[in-house]
């Protein structure tokens, strides 16, 4: 299990000095793994002992065990092509940074984390799609992309957020897509829907954001600043990912879906044909 799941698992009992601890380590990861324990209680301002503490509630012997995984993280990372190609761009700031967003979003997405998430959303008997304001255009195209490959998908907006889950429960998934500033509504709906039952699927920004502490399956995104905003590429690139991977894991039924839409979309005319198309 990754550093980050650890923290996830542990959220809600962390102290307010280990939730400092845990976003340093987040944050930046190589102050963990290539810096001694004093290091890290400085940057964070607390002691060494609290240090070895957040490591032992993580489940690690002491800081030495914690740094060791962490290292192995780090230095995977560091090795691979990408990661370097990306360090000898001479591109501008803003567009390194949404590059850099892109490519964490198939390093957090691998293959065993996307299959935790996809395969709820496959054999759910509904699926519900909630989102932030950030991740607005990601759940759009997950609720589009979804819908084309399975029945039963709804995207439910903050105003209409009661009525519509009024009748969630057991047997039914919820993909719920925020990040920090994170929304209440989003927030509150995840926690009465994983209340009642109904299995929480999260694409957030980290282990200790709320809907990791809450979620069957989770994956976290690097979400950089587009000017005055945070950007939504990240979230959207997510969103193909995921339906991408349900209609590889819907096999026929996605097929045999689309084919019907296809037909319908036909009888009804509801493309122009460009070659009898005149402007």
């Amino acid at each position: 299990m990754s550093i980050q799941d650890l923290i996830a698992s542990a959220g809600d009992r962390l102290t307010p000095t280990e939730r400092r601890i845990a976003e340093a380590v987040v944050q930046n990861p190589t102050l963990l793994a290539f810096g001694t324990v004093s290091d890290l209680a400085d940057h964070v301002g607390t002691s060494r002992p609290s240090i070895v503490r957040f490591a032992t509630k993580l489940g690690f012997k002491g800081y030495s065990d914690l740094q060791a995984q962490e290292r192995d993280q780090v230095s995977n990372q560091l090795s691979r092509p990408s990661q370097r190609i990306r360090q000898h761009q001479e591109a501008g700031p803003l567009r390194r940074s949404i590059h850099e967003a892109i490519e964490s979003v198939f390093d957090s997405l691998n293959d065993k984390r996307l299959d935790a998430l996809v395969q709820p959303m496959v054999e759910a008997d509904r699926v519900w799609v909630i989102s932030g304001e950030t991740s607005l255009a990601g759940a759009h195209k997950l609720y589009t992309g979804l819908s084309m490959l399975r029945s039963d998908v709804r995207l439910v907006t903050e105003h209409e957020m009661g009525r519509d889950l009024a009748g969630a429960g057991a047997g039914e998934a919820a993909v719920v897509i925020d990040f920090s500033r994170y929304r209440r509504h989003s927030i509150t709906a995840a926690r009465a829907l994983a209340d009642v039952g109904v299995t929480i699927l999260a694409i957030t920004d980290g282990p200790l954001s709320p809907l990791a502490q809450i979620s069957h399956a989770w994956g976290h995104l690097k979400i950089p600043a587009v000017g005055p905003f945070d950007s939504s590429v990240p979230a959207v690139v997510a969103a193909e990912l995921i339906v991408a991977r349900a209609a590889v894991l819907l096999g026929d039924d996605a097929r045999k879906r689309i084919d019907r839409l296809e037909s319908i979309w036909q009888a009804t005319g509801t493309f122009i044909n460009d070659a009898t198309c005149h402007l």
